[in-house]
């Protein structure tokens, strides 16, 4: 009994102490109960087997509690090639917008050089419709496509940074997908706050159909620059810059859910969060060394990019959008450094108690393995159970000492 009531004592110990338990404990202690035992003690010594055992259990947990262990998510699927864009009017693709109206297809444009024409193309790489319209372009960058269906195609190069101005046309998506010339088009004129900017990036935002620039950089940092809410066919519209933005972006989305970017670069693809100040939270790299597009994909939760390049017979991948840098890693807020400084004092006397607690523990378990074999009790209960079993009378439990004759 007392062998027991120790055992549960050390163990109890430990537990709190955040030791772990041996997974033999509640075994060996079961193994203990000899067979003459009555239904009693077979009781407590199970019942003594079953504390153990779950002491051990909450040890261990308290263990990886303690250790921060978290799940890992699985690893995102490795980007695959989609398609190849293999007709030869399109040599030079400088940006990818998803359609509105057509399932598996998007739109494309050529980069300076061209004519005023857009390409739909499926997810076979082949061109289903090219669309042209009767515009002076000068270096045609982007493209875009907000959910009225509707085309915008941004005139926005300027790698010698002269140009006064920056022109975006906007076309709507056909009513047949085939080819059209001489389509209607609209003309929205802008200007920098603070001169003249190379840029290959527009951004429509799905609700409200704002449109925003991202300049292009080869060094330092480029900028994000939001147009009026209600951009106007009438005038020049006067940009506004709203923050800083990574060095050379080559092209960008808003996914359909309106609070994520997603910007494209040479060789890799960031996620942004949107907002008043917009931040990078993470960042994947692509298979294109020359990436010069992208948009989002035909994943039915949209949550994949397709990622291409320029030159003839380029490749378009499909790639799940970057995760969130540093989400699963520690889903709890970290501590600040005033708090940390105030919880050392606190942390420290924990740990000493801990050694403390555990010293106290294993000093038990030395005197339980070691100190208490079975006693006198248990003994007279053996010579009682074999006296009943031969016939015998049962051995006097509290014996004379003899006197010797005289």
């Amino acid at each position: 009994m007392l062998r027991n009531a120790l055992t549960v004592t050390a163990v109890t110990l430990l537990s709190l102490a955040g030791a772990a338990v041996p997974a033999g404990s509640a075994t060996a202690l079961q193994q203990t109960t000899p067979p003459h035992a009555t239904l009693q003690q077979a009781t407590l010594q199970q019942a003594t087997a079953q504390q153990v055992a779950a002491a051990g259990q909450v040890a261990a947990a308290g263990q990886v509690a303690a250790a921060g262990q978290v799940p890992r998510a699985d690893p995102p699927p490795a980007p695959k090639k989609l398609f190849t864009i293999r007709d030869e009017r399109i040599d030079e693709s400088s940006g990818l917008a998803k359609s509105q109206r057509y399932v598996g297809i998007w739109w494309t444009v050529n980069d300076s050089g061209d004519t005023a024409r857009v390409f739909g193309i499926n997810a076979a790489g082949k061109v289903k419709a090219e669309l042209s319209f009767k515009a002076p372009v000068k270096d045609v960058e982007a493209i875009a496509v907000d959910r009225e269906g509707t085309i915008y195609i941004a005139d926005i190069g300027d790698n010698k940074s002269t140009r006064d101005m920056i022109e975006v046309y906007t076309i709507p998506e056909p009513d047949k997908l085939e080819d059209a010339t001489n389509v209607k088009f609209h003309r929205y004129d802008f200007k920098y706050p603070d001169g003249a900017h190379d840029a290959e990036t527009l951004l429509i935002h799905p609700d409200s159909r704002q449109m925003f620039f991202v300049t292009k950089v080869a060094k330092g940092l480029g900028g994000f620059y939001a147009a009026p809410e209600t951009a106007s066919r009438e005038g020049t519209n006067e940009l506004t810059k709203m923050a800083d933005a990574p060095a050379g972006v080559t092209d960008g989305t808003f996914m359909p859910e309106g609070n994520t970017v997603v910007l494209r670069s040479y060789v890799d693809i960031a996620r942004v969060n949107w907002g008043e100040v917009p931040k990078v939270v993470g960042r994947a790299a692509t298979p294109l060394a020359q990436g010069e597009s992208v948009a989002v994909g035909p994943d039915a939760d949209d949550n994949s990019v397709l990622v291409g390049s320029e030159g003839k017979g380029s490749a378009v991948y499909e790639m799940s959008m970057p995760a969130v840098k540093g989400a699963a890693a520690n889903p709890t807020a970290t501590p600040t450094a005033k708090n940390s400084a105030a919880d050392s004092g606190t942390t420290k006397k924990s740990h000493n108690l801990r050694w403390i607690i555990i010293g106290a523990a294993f000093f038990a378990f030395i005197i339980t393995i070691i100190t208490f074999p079975p006693g006198r009790r248990e003994r007279l209960d053996r010579m009682a159970e074999n006296a009943r079993l031969t016939g015998q009378a049962p051995p006097d439990q509290h014996p004379r000492r003899r006197t010797p004759a005289a």
